[in-house]
């Protein structure tokens, strides 16, 4: 067997730092995978350096091995530690980076950019709740690009919570489902959508005013809703993306209710229907 590469002593120097790092709760997987090197073998949605780092040495190589895991891999799992600490404080003395190669190297923004979501998406467009909404505000993020440099550069000290966190998790382990719940964001697809954008708006005191605001924002996708409504063509196809009878009925009335202003609340018969939205669009 290999001699270790770290000691006991380098085990307690990373375990101790990570505690207040925002990356604590974050899959040690996808650590791995932001920083391009090594993978971490065990997968699970609960594998994240909060499992490890209140064991001793010993008791860390004890649940690795309670895992099927070689001592080796507490070697790679402090490695990992070690190289996400120097993302993860900019006061670390393992890396020297200028601001432009930090943001370059920032884990989050590179999970964006692999998923198409793009870093000047307004913080007021998404579903974070009103604390952290003021949170973002007072400290002038208002971009998710902005939200992820300001994440990467907090002080190990500040602890986090409620929406802010769970974007920060949701956004450092690429959950698509919780990003859906945050972002106007489609399972199994990448980038952001208009009609997600609209069922968030649906859930907020002033709808039309919100669906408004991200109808600007996808410019283009609201255009291409305009021209089928101007054509009496179905928009079926795209309110069916939504997977929710009720969620449909709602857009379908802000949709109505920005494309020909003054009409009253419409009405979404079931999916399969054809011809409907011919009926419920016209002129």
């Amino acid at each position: 067997m290999p001699e270790p590469k770290f000691t006991e002593k380098d085990w307690d120097e990373v375990r101790t730092a990570f505690a207040s790092s925002i990356m604590v709760d974050t899959q040690i997987s996808s650590l791995a995978q932001n920083l391009d090197g090594p993978t971490w073998p065990v997968k699970m949605k609960d594998e994240t350096p909060a499992k490890y780092i209140d064991l001793t040495y010993g008791e860390a190589l004890e649940l690795l091995a309670l895992k099927g895991q070689s001592a080796e891999k507490l070697d790679l799992l402090i490695s990992i530690l070690k190289e996400t600490l120097a993302f993860d404080n900019p006061f670390g003395d393992m890396v020297e980076q200028t601001e432009a190669a930090s943001a370059r190297d920032n884990p989050l923004l590179k999970n964006m950019a692999r998923s198409n979501i793009p870093e000047n998406f307004p913080i007021g467009l998404t579903a974070l709740g009103a604390d952290t909404m003021e949170f973002c505000k007072l400290e002038n993020l208002k971009s998710l690009g902005e939200f992820a440099v300001f994440a990467q550069g907090m002080s190990q000290n500040v602890i986090i919570g409620g929406d802010f966190r769970k974007l920060l998790n949701a956004l450092s382990n690429l959950d698509e489902t919780t990003l859906a719940e945050i972002l106007p964001f489609r399972k199994g697809t990448k980038g952001l959508h208009l009609i997600e954008a609209l069922g968030h708006a649906t859930k907020l005191p002033n709808p039309l005013a919100k669906a408004k605001e991200a109808a600007a924002w996808f410019a283009d996708d609201f255009e291409h809703l305009k021209k089928e409504f101007t054509d009496g063509a179905t928009l079926t196809r795209h309110l069916s993306k939504l997977n929710n009878e009720e969620l449909e009925k709602k857009v379908a009335d802000l949709v109505r209710q920005m494309i020909k202003p003054g009409s009253g609340k419409g009405e979404v018969k079931e999916a399969g229907k054809p011809g409907f939205f011919r009926r419920f669009f016209r002129k």
